[in-house]
């Protein structure tokens, strides 16, 4: 099979993990992906492009000629706890966990990667991205080995302190790091979260409208998963002359419509918007950067 990893994969791959361990694992990535599959008696169709940003998606079918995804990703972006997650909430709102395969692999449900909640006018996609991920808060499995909002947060915030004295960041910076440690003190809900849901993370199927792909699993509070939503599309908040009362409303919209406290996902919003915007700096993303950090003022 001919192939060329997808470049959103390359250049993501890079900038979170290092040049190093990207370089690694995607040199091995042309084998794996002749190999994974021939060794789970699945047939190639295609892959999927531009795909992910954490593993490659190939369209798969097994020996019956039956439809399926093959998900291959690098050890270090833990594609166990995926599995784990997509066990736990076997098909409810999200894909289903077909199977493994060799290397950590995981089978999945085949949906319509070409379609997600993006391909919506903004007002009906966040409508069904509310409905989607209401059915993903449950009670996460006993003797779980996902993280906690609290830990996932506590390395995020240490690499956040390090912008505390930049002068386009630090005061948000600053910011979102106290209102992390107001969040934590009042946490009480400990629930399966998806970890990074957004309209891109919810595809089209066939056994439901719409289901959830690619959980980073984490345990914490609704407002934490809801927070990613509220940012969604913030170029185009950012080009609107009334992006900041609309970032508002959003926030008090999907607080309402899902039952969480709005301070609470006002908060997480802060944070996660600050959080990926200082990475987006230290990556040397500037556009996407000051995006995330005009955005984040405004709440």
């Amino acid at each position: 099979m001919g192939f060329e990893a997808p470049r959103r994969l390359v250049t993501a791959l890079h900038e979170r993990y290092g040049e190093a361990a990207a370089a690694d694992w995607l040199g091995r990535l042309p084998g794996l992906a002749e190999r994974v599959p021939e060794e789970a008696g699945l047939t190639v169709e295609r892959v999927v492009a531009p795909g992910g940003r954490g593993s490659l998606v190939l369209l798969v079918r097994d020996a019956a000629g039956t439809p399926a995804a093959l998900k291959i990703a690098p050890p270090y972006t833990r594609p166990e706890q995926e599995r784990d997650a997509l066990a736990h909430w076997n098909g409810w709102g999200a894909v289903q966990l077909l199977g493994e395969a060799p290397e950590g692999a995981l089978v999945l449900e085949r949906l319509h990667p070409e379609v997600s909640l993006r391909s919506l006018p903004e007002a009906k996609a966040l409508l069904e991205a509310a409905g989607t991920v209401r059915k993903l808060w449950v009670d996460p499995p006993a003797g779980h080995g996902f993280d906690s909002v609290a830990e996932r947060t506590a390395r995020q915030a240490e690499a956040m302190e390090r912008h505390r004295a930049d002068p386009v960041a630090g005061e948000l910076a600053a910011a979102a790091l106290a209102a992390r440690e107001e969040l934590l003190s009042g946490a009480a809900e400990e629930l399966l979260l998806h970890g990074d849901f957004r309209q891109g993370k919810v595809l089209g199927g066939d056994r439901s409208p719409w289901l959830a792909v690619g959980p980073d699993p984490v345990v914490g509070e609704r407002a934490y998963d809801l927070a990613r939503l509220v940012r969604e599309r913030v170029e185009d908040l950012v080009a609107s002359s009334a992006g900041a009362p609309a970032a508002r409303r959003r926030v008090n919209k999907l607080a309402d419509s899902l039952d969480v406290d709005r301070e609470r996902l006002r908060g997480w919003t802060l944070f996660r918007a600050v959080e990926a915007g200082t990475r987006a700096l230290a990556g040397g993303r500037r556009q996407e950067a000051e995006w995330l950090l005009e955005f984040a003022g405004w709440l």
